[in-house]
């Protein structure tokens, strides 16, 4: 029994019924949690913090470069009213100078005005008067208006009563002679002579500008005329003589031979000639002799090598071009600028004479 009891296994120690305490574990996760938590709110808060500070920098720093970009404006504006104003001062001090030198001379020449008598004003008048007969007889060619400005002139002078102004008279007696012995150029008739020429050409017809027989013009037949047999071989033996007429051409060798017009090359022609006579009135316009010549003689010779000299028009209108022809339109103009040139001559001895006797005057009345 006992031997039996030995060999039994030992008894095991039955386990510890006590339950582990998890709560310390528990603990710990909610502690960490809480400190998860709390750090991701704080991050958030410091991530708006951080948002919220960044607006406000960008904010500032807009501010701050309007303020720049506002004082930078403003400032601009300034220098540039600155500127303005200096330019402005500069200005009005040039205006100011300019005055006070044209009251200067304004004044000058009321003190040399009360000096002047009146023969100084009418040999004044007198030079104005040779100034504009010299421009109408350089310039517009205009021998009638210069003559006349000549003769006021020596009107003028003869008022005077001034004994040095001799010589410019006799200079000018010479002059106005000169001028008398030009005939003058009627630039109106003509140009209105060569429009009439021109409106002539308008009016001409083909039949007075060509031949019967220039090609473009055919005969017609007369639709009231019988149609028997023996009119039908007239007619076709005309047709026959026409044909042939247009393939055999006889020609004199003794004579020029005039070529045929066209009712083109006749329109051709008419605005040939009225080109030329275009010309002509330009050249009389300006008064270019040669042009004026050269344009008319090329009407002339279009009109006698291509036109019908028996047809009243055409005959009419190369005698009027032709008597045209002979006008001179650019005369020999003679120098009339020796008067002038003494009459300065006379008013430069007068001033200075006036200025000694003024400086006379001055001077002894110092000297009292």
């Amino acid at each position: 029994m006992t031997e039996t009891t030995k060999q039994l296994p030992a008894p095991v120690n039955p386990a510890n019924s006590a339950r582990v305490r998890l709560w310390p574990v528990w603990l710990i996760a909610m502690l960490a949690l809480i400190i998860a938590l709390a750090l991701a709110f704080w991050n958030w808060q410091q991530w708006q913090t951080h948002k919220t500070t960044m607006l406000v920098i960008q904010e500032l720093r807009q501010d701050t470069a309007q303020l720049e970009d506002r004082y930078g404006s403003r400032g601009s504006e300034q220098s540039q009213r600155l500127q303005s104003l200096e330019n402005n001062l500069s200005a009005q001090r040039e205006l100011i100078a300019t005055q006070q030198r044209q009251i200067d001379h304004n004044a000058r020449e009321l003190l040399e005005a009360g000096n002047r008598t009146r023969t100084d004003w009418l040999l004044a008048e007198a030079e104005y008067l040779l100034r504009i007969a010299n421009q109408r007889l350089l310039i517009e060619k205009d021998i009638r208006g210069a003559l006349s400005a000549l003769e006021s002139a020596d009107e003028v002078l003869r008022e005077s009563d001034d004994i040095g102004v001799y010589p410019v008279r006799q200079q000018l007696a010479r002059e106005i002679l000169s001028l008398r012995g030009i005939q003058g150029v009627d630039r109106t008739g003509l140009y209105l002579k060569l429009e009439a020429a021109i409106a002539s050409i308008h009016d001409l017809t083909d039949q007075a500008l060509i031949h019967d027989q220039a090609p473009g013009f055919q005969m017609t037949e007369d639709p009231n005329a019988p149609t028997d047999g023996r009119n039908m071989f007239v007619r076709g033996w005309n047709r026959f003589l026409d044909t042939l007429k247009q393939v055999v051409v006889v020609r004199r060798l003794d004579e020029p031979v005039k070529p045929l017009l066209s009712p083109d090359q006749s329109a051709w022609a008419r605005l040939n000639l009225q080109l030329m006579l275009e010309e002509a009135e330009m050249a009389v316009l300006r008064g270019n002799q040669p042009l004026y010549e050269r344009a008319l003689n090329k009407a002339i010779t279009t009109i006698n090598d291509w036109y019908d000299a028996t047809n009243p028009a055409i005959r009419g209108l190369a005698d009027t071009l032709t008597e045209l022809a002979d006008r001179n339109v650019d005369p020999t103009l003679p120098d009339i600028s020796q008067s002038l040139g003494l009459l300065k001559e006379r008013l430069a001895g007068r001033l200075a004479t006036g200025n000694d006797d003024a400086s006379g005057t001055e001077r002894g009345g110092n000297d009292s």
